[in-house]
């Protein structure tokens, strides 16, 4: 009875670790600091080196993030068939905490999914292409809009077409979600 019993509290104890581990792969882990390290995962550059948002993706299979010269990069990324699928973290540069457009901020990072994003406007990223510009605070990226045109969309939102070339104004993910339009 007593070997019964013992076997039961083992058993108990790691159904209980399990369950704190599966908790623990869950949660997700915080933002690194943008250092003159970071190497931009698609131009191969110091992303320091660009203005303009940033992105950074954590995956389980790294040890580092992966980061990106632009929030764009990040979200083609995502997209991409070929890049890792185990993502744990999205971060994307929150323009609405940067310092300025040239020197957008080591540590003001927001999660992508949560943020809102500011596409179709003037402002263009450090590379010269058209930019994702993200937001951790509506009302910001609603008035960066009224200063640089474009619309505000959230994460799933932003067009496939946008982030990986097309028309920049139709197909958003998922296909035919609303938008929230900014008028200029």
């Amino acid at each position: 009875m007593k070997l019964l019993m013992a076997a039961a509290l083992a058993f108990a104890t790691l159904a209980l670790l399990g369950c704190n581990e599966k908790q623990s792969a869950t949660v997700q882990p915080p933002p690194q600091s943008l250092t003159a390290e970071a190497i931009g995962n698609y131009c191969g550059m110091n992303v320091l080196e660009h203005p303009g948002p940033k992105g950074q993706i954590i995956v389980a299979s790294a040890i580092t993030p992966f980061w990106f010269s632009s929030a764009r990069d990040a979200f083609a990324f995502t997209m991409l068939p070929e890049e890792p699928k185990d993502i744990l973290a999205i971060y994307v540069s929150d323009m609405g905490k940067a310092p300025s457009w040239d020197a957008p901020g080591a540590d003001n990072w927001v999660d992508a999914r949560k943020a809102v994003f500011v596409i179709g406007s003037r402002q263009k990223s450090g590379m010269g292409a058209d930019e994702a510009v993200p937001f951790s605070d509506p009302v910001a990226a609603a008035a960066f809009a009224a200063r640089n045109g474009g619309r505000v969309v959230g994460f799933s939102e932003v067009p496939r077409d946008y982030v990986l070339g097309g028309d920049t104004q139709t197909e958003a993910l998922p296909a035919g979600a609303p938008t929230r339009h900014v008028e200029n």
